[in-house]
């Protein structure tokens, strides 16, 4: 991990107060800037009443200012600036892991193998599910991270996926071309055949949606199962090929602004975020590792697999 990262990030600066008490944002979008959810879902749950602000049930299209305090699903915040320029990180996620901030099963999330922040959150770029490894982005800045993940942007997924069993070409060109699924038309923006063995083949292929395991349903779809997937591009960001699993690197500054360009977003003024109200019962410290190996082991089909020396030979095929 790199040493820029080994430390606590602080994204509070002396002065912030006064910078508070001058920021009004929308309050879904405050909510969002503090990772609780998308805007669209947070929408939602302002108009069902579930969102309290001041102490009086929260209005659609409501907006807040610093100090306000912000009630959901019983926990208490306060708004505060998040003055300070946004990180983005590059996580290496392994197989096992989900991409939520708790799971009702205990399974481990993403999230405990990052550095700690305060007076802000990570905010995942968009989910890989449990069984999917590779390219996992994460930031400070929600505006980044819904510009990201936003369908009118377009951002191209790359993925490396190793099909069991051998794949005519017909099935290839109706992937291309597209295939109707339980949620409407899909297709690859791109697919190519990158190698085969005696019972599998891989290949690199290319979406520019997000849908839930849009991948797999679609081989699914024409009778293929995907027992290998691996994210290893998200937009511009390519997965470093010397980044071991379960191990994240923070972009530079001039990285970060660089992304942020690509949405006009190069301007970086003080916005509201949350932080939790001292005094809360808190969960149990999650346990940050870093600078430490993970042996991340995998089982296919009920065997022990090393899926990183498996999947290495495909990072340097761009």
């Amino acid at each position: 991990m790199s040493d820029k990262i080994k430390k606590t990030l602080s994204l509070k600066l002396k002065g912030s107060e006064s910078a508070t008490a001058k920021v009004e944002e929308r309050l879904h979008k405050v909510l969002a800037q503090a990772g609780l959810g998308s805007r669209r879902a947070l929408e939602e749950r302002i108009a069902q009443g579930l969102v309290k602000v001041n102490g009086v049930v929260a209005q659609t299209g409501q907006s807040v200012k610093g100090g306000d305090r912000i009630e959901l699903d019983g926990k208490v915040f306060v708004a505060t600036a998040l003055t300070e320029p946004a990180s983005v990180l590059v996580y290496n996620k392994p197989e096992g892991e989900v991409t939520t901030r708790e799971d009702p099963e205990g399974r481990p999330t993403v999230f405990e193998s990052l550095p700690r922040l305060k007076g802000a959150r990570w905010i995942a770029v968009g989910r890989l599910d449990i069984n999917t490894t590779g390219l996992l982005l994460l930031t400070t800045d929600g505006e980044l991270a819904n510009a990201l993940m936003h369908p009118s942007s377009g951002i191209a997924r790359e993925y490396v996926c190793r099909i069991h069993g051998e794949v005519p070409d017909p099935v290839v060109h109706r992937l291309a071309k597209g295939v109707e699924l339980d949620d409407g038309p899909a297709k690859f923006d791109e697919i190519e055949r990158i190698g085969s063995s005696d019972s599998h083949a891989w290949f690199k292929v290319v979406l520019t949606e997000g849908r839930n395991r849009e991948v797999r349903r679609l081989w699914e779809s024409q009778g293929f199962n995907v027992s290998r997937l691996k994210r290893v591009k998200y937009g511009s960001v390519h997965l470093p090929r010397l980044l071991k699993r379960g191990q994240c690197e923070e972009m530079t500054p001039e990285a970060v602004e660089k992304l942020r360009a690509q949405f006009q977003l190069e301007q970086n003024p003080p916005v509201l975020t949350l932080q939790p109200v001292i005094g809360q019962r808190k969960s149990r410290p999650t346990e940050i590792r870093i600078g430490k190996d993970r042996k991340q082991t995998s089982y296919v089909n009920g065997a022990v697999d090393d899926e990183a020396r498996e999947l290495r030979r495909f990072d340097t095929f761009r």
